[in-house]
């Protein structure tokens, strides 16, 4: 067989995308018929800047499931290497390709004969994985902090506005570098970490339930005891694992075993980002104190807790939504960065930083192992930033 043209590498990429072209055609056709009954979503369709981000970021978010949960996509094993197909063009057929294996390394090799498409395809499912939850768990945890401290004042505002500008204080590629390194892990504080940080989105939800149905004794009992039932097995099944000093169910009972490597970054962008959350929240919540909407519900003899997570934080959505959509993107930079330097993740790891590391040592030669994974981070920050954009201009006419 003959190397591929660029044309006909093209028309296979397509095809092998054709679950995420599928995905994208659904998704934009129901946004668009039922927009106007989407709230803030739909209307991100009126938005053209806003759809191009996000056709941008769910190209990823699709491409990740597909490839991580249902084995699609992927030409090839991530990890695996073919005999001759080091640092291999776009388009190089599989040498001793059997019946079952794809015949073409279709964006050619890397520097030890792995597939480069592959493993940009798996790369993606490592981020869409820790990024956005690990965003969404520094936001439940900036909010779960920032609210009371805006709301009430006083001493408690000045005890956490000091502890989150004393963690702002390091710079965060040292903060990383600190949290991430084998004798820190080996320590212990990363999953002692875990074990305080993930209780805070516990603490959000039941707080938020008992606020909402504090009329309703019974319905919310119920409802605080499923929530602590389901989301405390949860927690323990992600804080537990054997290999480490908090090792709190028998293997019987753990759901799940996240790597370790993957949960101290994981960790750790939920401690790095908090802080900033915090301050965010603290300050609309400071702005927002003094609102009519707020009056009124003290008026009628609303509890605090209630009034925040019920007429102060639905009247912040904006400005948080369109934070959490940056700050997924920085997230992304951030495990580019920390993969790049090889800190916390497996050096096989298919992420974006890793592959990137490993190409860029014969980069004058064979650009390709580090120009697509490079391409790919880039793409899906750049998407994650228009749709903030998008989201931005229409939570301002809201």
């Amino acid at each position: 067989m003959e190397t591929l043209s660029w044309g006909e590498v093209l028309l296979r990429l397509a095809i092998q995308f054709t679950p995420v072209w599928i995905a994208l055609v659904l998704t934009f056709g129901l946004s668009i018929a039922f927009k106007r009954r989407l709230g803030l979503y739909g209307k991100l369709f009126d938005n053209w800047i806003g759809m191009i981000g996000f056709g941008i970021v769910m190209f990823w978010v699709y491409t990740a499931v597909f490839a991580g949960v249902f084995d699609w996509i992927a030409t090839h094993d991530p990890l695996s290497t073919a005999s001759g197909m080091k640092n291999k063009v776009p388009g190089t057929p599989l040498r001793g390709a059997g019946d079952g294996d794809y015949p073409y390394y279709l964006l050619g090799g890397d520097t030890l004969a792995r597939d480069v498409f592959s493993r940009m395809v798996q790369g993606a499912w490592v981020v869409i994985r820790i990024a956005p939850l690990a965003t969404l768990f520094a936001f439940m945890a900036g909010i779960t902090l920032g609210l009371p401290a805006g709301y009430f004042g006083g001493r408690l505002d000045t005890a956490l506005s000091f502890l989150a500008n004393l963690i702002l204080a390091f710079p965060v590629i040292l903060l990383f570098y600190l949290l991430v390194t084998p004798e820190m892990v080996a320590s212990g504080i990363p999953s002692y970490m875990a074990v305080v940080l993930f209780l805070l989105p516990i603490l959000f939800i039941v707080v938020m339930i008992n606020a909402r149905f504090h009329t309703q004794p019974t319905r919310r009992n119920l409802l605080v005891a499923g929530t602590l039932l389901i989301l405390g097995w949860l927690y323990l099944s992600l804080v537990s694992d054997a290999g480490t000093p908090v090792n709190i169910l028998p293997a019987t009972l753990d759901l799940f075993d996240i790597p370790g490597g993957i949960l101290v970054v994981f960790v750790s962008v939920v401690f790095v980002n908090a802080p900033t959350v915090f301050r965010i929240t603290r300050g609309l919540a400071l702005d927002l104190r003094t609102r009519d909407y707020v009056a009124a519900a003290q008026t009628r003899g609303e509890g605090p807790w209630y009034i925040m997570l019920w007429e102060i934080l639905p009247n912040a959505r904006g400005p948080l939504i369109v934070d959490f959509c940056l700050r997924v993107g920085y997230t992304t930079i951030l495990l580019g960065t920390l993969g790049f330097f090889g800190l916390g993740l497996p050096s096989d790891s298919p992420d974006w930083g890793t592959t990137i590391n490993q190409g860029r040592k014969l980069l004058s030669i064979y650009p390709h192992p580090a120009i697509v994974p490079a391409f790919a981070l880039l793409s899906l920050v750049l998407g994650l930033n228009l749709l903030a954009d998008g989201l931005r201009e229409e939570s301002l006419k809201d």
